[in-house]
């Protein structure tokens, strides 16, 4: 098998990033304003700037990415005995593009920019040599940093399974549940730091957490994290980990603030880019047209008792829209439940959980949901309410149509 790091792939380049340093300071994105607060201040629903005519598309599928070699099998990277059981475990056998590419670099303790989209195995692609790393040498330390808990939580899940039997334990540290527990949790010195910015600098400040024994960091969607205003906790972050270390960056963009960021806190770094396929081209859009006068709930009703409609996440906008729309769904004999920024983390966990185990077949949910949230077989996004933006459109209906499935989409108009 071809192991050379060379490759003129048209999906994907790695290339060195230049070390200039910015002349400024760091751009500060979302205003830094009260995140979580009440929706109810608004006066009225916000106004869409999203594309309606983006709406309607038949899937078609992108032929040409299954016809693109990868390089290596999981059995190349000189794993560990327990890592490889476990992925064989697993039926892993083919690592996907950004694993590919980015795990040879990582093995070799380069600094990396990964640039890929949600859905393509990013999270393996850094979970996996880190786990080995720390198994071979426990004095190890790694933090990872989400935007979101549940992208955290599902971080963390990744890395429950994929060291499952080797003795390395994590700490997920999130706002939204009791600091408590992730106190006691840091107290048992785990190797793996998995959290939001937020909650790790608080955990820090309180001393719970040392940044001087982080060997190793990751910040996954770097792009969200500072669009979310996380800047200054990340920025304050890395300014007190330890000059020495392993730094992965994860984006599916690189804009320029983003570039600084790299070129101050990763030493020489290896730029690896996957123009993967686009989850949305195995998914049939289309919109449901309602008049002003005309009541949504009866013609959604009537679409979830079609056949077909097995595994249903419906997005809407606001908290209380979301709880209001679970509860008239239940009295009309659905199986369902809600998660939104004003629920407990442990009804989101428990929500997302049933969801994914198959007890419930629809889940109601606002934004808080569009990414992270990556649950195996789900048939159908219906956006109840339109999104605000082009980007949030993509980024809920990327929750079907996954792992080179078809998925439905359906927006109410």
């Amino acid at each position: 098998m071809d192991n050379k790091k060379s490759n003129n792939r048209s999906f994907s380049k790695s290339k060195r990033f230049s070390k200039d340093k910015p002349k400024g300071g760091f751009k500060k994105f979302g205003g830094g304003g009260r995140r979580g607060a009440s929706s109810n201040k608004r006066r009225g629903p916000r106004k869409s700037t999203a594309d309606v005519s983006r709406f309607v598309k038949k899937a078609t599928p992108s032929v040409e990415e299954k016809a693109l070699p990868i390089k290596h099998l999981f059995s190349d990277f000189n794993f560990s005995e327990d890592l490889q059981k476990n992925l064989e475990s697993k039926k892993f056998v083919t690592p996907t593009h950004i694993q590919d590419e980015s795990i040879p670099f990582i093995i070799d303790g380069r600094d990396i920019v990964g640039l890929a989209n949600t859905g393509t195995g990013k999270t393996g692609a850094f979970l996996l040599p880190l786990i080995d790393k720390v198994f071979k040498d426990k004095k190890q330390k790694v933090l990872i940093l989400a935007p979101t808990r549940e992208l955290a939580m599902q971080i963390d899940k990744e890395f429950r399974a994929f060291s499952y039997g080797m003795r390395i334990y994590s700490a997920m540290c999130v706002g939204g549940m009791p600091i408590w527990k992730q106190i006691n949790d840091l107290a048992r010195n785990p190797n793996f730091i998995i959290g939001t910015p937020g909650r790790i600098k608080d955990l820090s400040e309180r001393g719970k957490i040392n940044y001087g024994a982080i060997n190793n960091i990751v910040l996954d969607e770097v792009d969200h994290m500072l669009d979310m205003g996380f800047v200054e906790p990340i920025t304050e972050i890395l300014n007190n980990l330890k000059k020495e270390r392993q730094s992965l960056f994860f984006s599916a963009t690189m804009p320029e603030n983003i570039k600084k960021l790299i070129s101050k806190f990763t030493e020489n770094p290896v730029i690896v880019e996957v123009a993967s396929k686009n989850n949305i081209n195995n998914i049939d859009q289309d919109i449901i047209k309602v008049t002003e006068s005309e009541n949504k709930f009866p013609r959604l009703v009537e679409l979830l008792k079609e056949p077909g409609f097995d595994k249903v996440i419906i997005f809407i906008e606001t908290k209380r829209g979301a709880d209001k729309l679970s509860s008239d769904l239940f009295k009309e004999g659905f199986l369902v439940d809600s998660i939104h920024g004003d629920k407990r983390q442990g009804q989101r966990k428990r929500a997302i959980d049933s969801f994914d185990r198959n007890k419930i077949k629809v889940l109601v949910a606002t934004d808080v949901a569009a990414r992270g949230l990556d649950i195996d077989g789900i048939t159908h996004v219906i956006n109840y309410t339109v999104p605000g933006t082009n980007e949030d459109y993509t980024h809920r209906i990327g929750r079907t149509g996954r792992g080179g499935k078809k998925g439905v989409a359906l927006t109410f108009v």
